[in-house]
């Protein structure tokens, strides 16, 4: 009965249109912590902040959206692990826990996995939904990187706004809009192609 439904249903996340189930569900979670990995080396420093711009908070949205909640959470649990660990896959090749901005690298756990639980109740279905969605996960990650950042500069929260959020502000934008146009328009090409009709 619960599978009959669920298939009336339809897929909760675009992850979840991939054939299989805990081996697909594995390499989704291995390929959003490398999708993250490798996004953070697209880094560009900004004079006068140690954070720099880079694609790795797009690409852990869109990780979120794509995997939904637990998937999503996990593969950012592992990025974190494997990072912590050794693995050189943070910023410019960045490893351990020793640099201002790893309050944001904390961050990507609760923003994927909260973006994910969106996702699954249709946050990513329409622009304005995406846009609401993007928002929430930009906004966790701050919560948690500002912080940190704070603690690590030994600065004032206005400082701290001032070196990690305000010249981003803009880009960060962008990144939802983009993803507002790119996941709808994803969900209604799936949609065309499997015969399904997108809510």
């Amino acid at each position: 009965m619960a599978t009959a439904h669920a298939a009336r249903r339809g897929p909760a996340v675009l992850g979840d249109l991939l054939p299989g189930s805990l081996a697909r569900d594995a390499a989704l979670v291995a390929g959003a912590a490398a999708f993250v990995g490798v996004a953070a080396q697209i880094a560009v420093p900004l004079p006068g902040t140690p954070v720099p711009v880079t694609g790795q908070t797009f690409a852990v949205l869109l990780a979120g959206a794509a995997l939904g909640f637990g998937r999503a959470g996990l593969g950012m649990i592992v990025y974190l692990l494997a990072g912590m660990a050794g693995v050189p896959w943070f910023t410019d090749g960045a490893s351990g826990a020793g640099f201002p901005t790893f309050g944001y690298v904390l961050g990507f756990v609760a923003a994927a996995a909260a973006v994910g639980r969106l996702a699954e109740r249709g946050g990513d279905r329409t622009p304005l939904r995406t846009v609401a969605t993007m928002l929430t996960g930009t906004a966790i990650m701050y919560a948690a990187g500002v912080p940190y950042l704070m603690a690590s500069l030994h600065v004032g929260l206005g400082k701290a706004l001032h070196l990690g959020v305000t010249p981003f502000l803009a880009g960060d934008a962008l990144k939802v809009a983009l993803a507002a146009a790119l996941l709808p328009a994803a969900w209604k090409l799936t949609g065309r192609l499997t015969g399904r009709r997108t809510p």
